[in-house]
C-alpha cells in the first residue's frame, strides 16, 4: 500500500566538485548508495538511434568450435561453394559467429585470413565494431584487448567515430566496467571524436545508478573543460530524477537553478520528476507548488501530472482536495485512468474512508474505466482497515472469480481480519487461493497465516487468564 504506481514515468554518486564547475554546491554531498538498475521504462527522449546502419544482421552461426583452424578450413569451404557473391554483411556474419565463441585474438587472425583468401572483402568499421564489442567483453580486465582492436582499426583506415565510442561504451557498461568505459570516451575523445548526446547521456544516467553523485559531476566538469561537451536538458533531467529518487530535494531544486543559469527551460516531463520526488516523501504542498509553477512558465500539464500531483495529495493524507483535481484534469481533457482512480482510493482507505473509495470503483466503472488487480487489492486492504469484513469478503470473491492475484499486505490484512472475526477456515481457504495463484510464495503465504493464528491463540490465553 502506498508504494508508487509503476506507470508514473521516471525521468531518468565522493570526491569535491572544482569550485569553477557550475554544478558545484556550497556544500559536499553525501554519496548515493550504490543502486540496482532501474526497472522504469526509460524516456523516450533518452532513447538510443540505431548505432549503425551496416551493423550485421543475424545468420545461422557455422562455427561450432573455437579452434582457428577448424575456422579458417570453413571459412575456406564457404568461399569454394558459394553459388552467389558474397557481400559485406555476409562475411561481417560469419566473423560475428566465430567472435562469439573464441578469443579476440583469433578472431583478429580470421579476419586477417579472410581479407587474404577473399581480397573482394574489404572489413569497414562495422566489421571492426564486432571486434570491439568482442575485446570490451573479454576476459581480461585491462583495457589491453580494446586498444587493440582500436589500433587495428586506425591502421586499417578505418578511423574510430561517434558510433565506435557509442559501441565501445555500451558492451563496457553492459559487463560493470564504468571506469573502463569513462577512460575510452577520455581517449576517443582526445584522439578521434567525442561522444554524441545519446552516448554521453548513457553514460551519466550509468553513473547515477551505481556510482556516487560526486563522480557524476566530476565526470561532467571534465568533459565540459577538456573536451567541450555540455550537459543538455536530459543530462540535467537524468541528474534531478537521481537526487529526487535519493529525496535529496534540495540538490534538486539546485540543480534547477543551474539548468536555467545555462539557458535550458523546464519542460513538462522534468516538471513531473520534481513533483514525484516530492510526492516521494509526502510534501503534498510542494508538489501543488511544482503544479502551479509550471501553470505560470506557460507548461501545459499532461496526464502524468495529474496522476502524480493526486498520489502525492492522497499519500499526505489530503485524498478529499486531490478529488478535487479528477474535474480539473477532465477539463483539461485528460481523463482519470486506473492509475488516478487507484491513487484517489488509496488515499482515501489511508483516512478509513473504505466506503468513499468504493464509491469511486463504481464511478470509475461508469465512467467506462476498468480496474486492475491493484485497484481491488487497495479496496480490500481499506476493507479490512476498516472493518468492513463482509464487503471485504464479497471484493475477494470478485477477485477470486476473475483470477487476480492477492498482494502480500492486502492479504495479511485479509487473513488477520478473518481470524479475529473466527473465520478461520476461510483465512485458510484464503491461503490455499493465494498459494494455487501464486500471489505469494508458499512460505510467506504461510508465515503471515501461521503468525496471526499465533497472536490470535495468544490474545485468547491472556483473555481467559483475566
Amino acid at each position: 500500500m502506498g508504494k508508487f504506481p509503476t506507470s508514473f514515468r521516471s525521468a531518468v554518486g565522493s570526491a569535491q566538485l572544482k569550485l569553477s564547475s557550475p554544478l558545484v554546491q556550497a556544500e559536499s554531498q553525501s554519496p548515493i548508495p550504490n543502486n540496482r538498475p532501474s526497472k522504469s521504462r526509460p524516456s523516450a527522449r533518452t532513447t538510443r538511434k540505431p548505432n549503425d546502419s551496416t551493423e550485421p544482421t543475424k545468420s545461422p552461426a557455422p562455427f561450432k568450435s573455437p579452434n582457428l583452424s577448424d575456422a579458417k578450413n570453413l571459412f575456406n569451404t564457404i568461399i569454394t561453394t558459394a553459388r552467389s557473391p558474397l557481400d559485406q554483411r555476409f562475411h561481417n556474419s560469419l566473423l560475428q559467429s566465430y567472435a562469439s565463441i573464441s578469443t579476440i585474438n583469433d578472431s583478429i587472425s580470421l579476419l586477417r585470413h579472410m581479407s587474404k583468401t577473399h581480397p573482394s572483402f574489404s572489413p569497414d568499421r562495422s566489421t571492426y565494431h564486432i571486434l570491439l564489442i568482442q575485446s570490451c567483453k573479454a576476459s581480461d580486465s585491462s583495457l589491453a584487448p580494446v586498444h587493440q582492436t582500436l589500433n587495428l582499426m586506425v591502421n586499417d583506415g578505418s578511423n574510430p567515430d561517434k558510433v565506435t565510442t557509442d559501441i565501445a561504451v555500451r558492451a563496457l557498461c553492459s559487463v560493470g566496467r564504468i571506469e573502463d568505459a569513462i577512460e575510452v570516451v577520455k581517449e576517443l575523445s582526445l584522439k578521434h571524436a567525442v561522444p554524441d548526446t545519446f552516448t554521453y547521456n548513457f553514460l551519466v544516467r550509468q553513473l547515477c545508478k551505481f556510482r556516487t553523485l560526486s563522480t557524476v559531476y566530476d565526470f561532467i566538469y571534465e568533459m565540459r573543460t577538456e573536451f567541450s561537451v555540455k550537459p543538455d536538458l536530459v543530462t540535467y533531467t537524468i541528474l534531478i530524477d537521481n537526487v529526487c529518487n535519493s529525496k535529496n530535494l534540495r540538490e534538486a531544486t539546485r540543480l534547477l537553478g543551474v539548468l536555467a543559469e545555462e539557458g535550458f527551460k523546464p519542460d513538462c516531463f522534468l516538471y513531473n520528476t520534481i513533483m514525484k520526488g516530492y510526492c516521494m516523501v509526502s510534501k503534498g504542498s510542494e508538489a501543488i507548488g511544482v503544479y502551479n509553477k509550471m501553470k505560470e512558465n506557460g507548461i501545459e500539464p499532461d496526464l502524468v501530472t495529474y496522476n502524480t500531483l493526486i498520489f502525492g495529495l492522497s499519500k499526505s493524507g489530503r485524498a478529499k482536495e486531490a478529488r478535487k483535481y479528477l474535474s480539473i484534469m477532465a477539463e483539461m481533457g485528460h481523463f482519470p485512468d486506473v492509475v488516478t482512480y487507484t491513487s484517489l482510493m488509496n488515499g482515501l482507505c489511508r483516512e478509513g474512508d473504505a466506503l468513499g473509495a468504493f464509491a469511486l470503483l463504481e464511478e470509475m466503472e461508469d465512467k467506462g474505466c476498468s480496474p486492475n488487480s491493484c485497484t481491488y487489492n487497495t479496496l480490500l486492504y481499506g476493507f479490512c482497515k476498516s472493518r468492513f469484513l463482509e464487503k471485504g469478503i464479497e471484493l475477494y470473491r470478485s477477485m477470486k472469480e476473475g483470477g487476480m492475484q492477492l498482494e502480500t499486505a492486502a492479504y495479511a490484512a485479509f487473513v488477520r481480519t478473518l481470524c479475529r472475526h473466527g473465520k478461520i477456515a476461510e483465512a485458510y481457504e484464503v491461503f490455499d487461493y493465494a498459494v494455487e495463484s501464486k500471489s505469494l510464495t508458499d512460505v510467506v503465504a504461510f508465515s503471515t497465516l501461521e503468525v496471526t493464528l499465533k497472536g490470535l491463540k495468544k490474545a485468547t490465553e491472556q483473555s481467559h487468564v483475566m
